[in-house]
């Protein structure tokens, strides 16, 4: 899903995203968890605070698609893997944005 600049900026600012992935039925939605999230290049990114072992990531991996609570808004999204140069910007991101917060 792309987001318009607007509805980024909103998500982002609001600093309040909850994310539900499908469970294994890949019809019905998980537990919406509360994560941090921020943009990078225009686009949406998200990480689990436990890494590649939270329980919402692999679901998201698996199932490649989750609905997330933001801003005011329900909407669907997809999930994509990143690898490469924007991981390393995605990382720079997080480290300013949430430096406060370890």
């Amino acid at each position: 899903m792309s987001f318009s600049e607007n509805d980024l900026d909103r998500i982002v600012a609001a600093d309040d995203l909850h994310i539900a992935p499908f469970r294994d039925d890949g019809t019905t939605y998980g537990t919406p968890t509360w994560i941090w999230c921020l943009a990078v290049d225009g686009s949406l990114y998200v990480r689990g605070y436990h890494g590649q072992n939270s329980r919402w990531y692999q679901a998201a991996v698996r199932q490649r698609a989750a609905k997330i609570l933001a801003a005011g808004t329900t909407m669907e999204v997809t999930f994509e893997p990143v690898d490469g140069a924007v991981n390393d910007r995605i990382d720079d991101a997080y480290r300013a944005k949430y430096a406060k917060s370890q």
